[in-house]
């Protein structure tokens, strides 16, 4: 499993490196849960993470918590990957309906892929999709079959310290990375989860472990910790 760990600026980024995690996801807090940063801030992540970052280090940037805007969101993920980011993570926060789903997600692939195709795409769904009239993580299928991403994701849409877990149960959980992994997928979880939960997430078993309040103490508004990052690397890793 993969740990993803979200700093805001880069110093943030540097507790991330110091850590050990495997991919920097750059965020901006104050605009969501996937809110999007500078470009400048995700360039200077990005030059610190070849500075230091050592191979295998990626970098992940955040574009949005999105209603349909399937232009704009192109435009993001474009901007996203021309200044550096391996992955670019787009969230479905009022999208509705599968199709809504597939032609925002069709014009981000074609844009990311279009500038290199070895870029990946995230679609990130939401855990608590009915507090905030969003599309179910179990459209995943129907998506998947009809446009290239390349990772699934769920999150939590409303950041007000409950966790993906209190949403979704691990049954449905582990339902959804089959799904993913039956469309030859990659799959994260996130969403305020705590050292607690690692048991649960080790059971539902994702490709990539998504975490910021976490290492930042329980506050997602505070800063990064380094020392707290690597203890979650070391506890993920045995």
């Amino acid at each position: 499993m993969k740990l993803l760990v979200s700093p805001r600026d880069v110093e943030e980024a540097k507790a991330v490196i110091r850590g050990k995690a495997d991919i920097v996801d750059v965020k901006n807090p104050k605009e969501g849960s996937l809110g999007a940063n500078f470009p400048w801030v995700i360039k200077a992540i990005k030059d610190l993470v070849l500075a230091e970052g050592g191979n295998g280090l990626e970098l992940s940037a955040a574009i949005g918590d999105f209603d349909f805007k399937p232009g704009t969101a192109s435009l993001a993920a474009l901007a996203a990957v021309s200044v550096g980011a391996d992955y670019v993570k787009v969230g479905l926060f009022k999208i509705t309906t599968s199709e809504q789903a597939i032609e925002l997600l069709a014009g981000v692939v074609r844009a990311v892929k279009e500038y290199d195709p070895r870029k990946k795409v995230v679609a990130a769904f939401y855990s608590d999709y009915k507090r905030i009239n969003s599309i179910s993580p179990f459209t995943i299928t129907e998506i998947g079959n009809a446009v290239n991403i390349d990772v699934s994701m769920v999150d939590t849409g409303i950041k007000d310290c409950r966790s993906t877990l209190e949403f979704l149960g691990e049954d449905e959980l582990r339902t959804f990375v089959a799904e993913s992994k039956s469309l030859g997928l990659d799959t994260a979880l996130a969403g305020a989860l705590t050292f607690e939960d690692l048991p649960a997430i080790k059971a539902i078993n994702p490709d990539i472990l998504g975490v910021r309040g976490m290492v930042c103490g329980g506050d997602r508004n505070s800063s990064v910790r380094a020392e707290l990052v690597s203890k979650l690397r070391r506890l993920v890793a045995e």
